[in-house]
């Protein structure tokens, strides 16, 4: 177990708050840095993602950066510009 795990499982184990606001803002990075790597992968800007997307570039960077409160509609047409497919899993 690195560092960084040995540091957040022992502050989950003291700090209630820290655990339950670490693992929803885990989950909102997690989904930016998806589609921000789909993005790279697909070899398009930020600035022609918005194009498509019929918005802006800083809107795309907050979606990349924060990703809270993203339409499902939203992370489809992205995915769906990226030629990729979303599957929502529940588990």
């Amino acid at each position: 177990m690195s560092d960084l795990q040995k540091y957040i499982t022992k502050r989950k184990e003291t700090d209630s708050n820290f655990e339950q606001n670490f693992d929803s803002g885990y989950q909102e990075f997690k989904i930016g840095e998806i589609l921000k790597q789909a993005r790279k992968e697909s070899d398009f800007t930020q600035e022609e993602v918005a194009i498509q997307l019929h918005t802006k570039k800083s809107a795309i960077s907050r979606i990349e950066n924060h990703a809270q409160d993203i339409r499902l509609s939203t992370l489809q047409n992205f995915a769906h510009i990226m030629g990729k497919e979303l599957r929502v899993q529940l588990v």
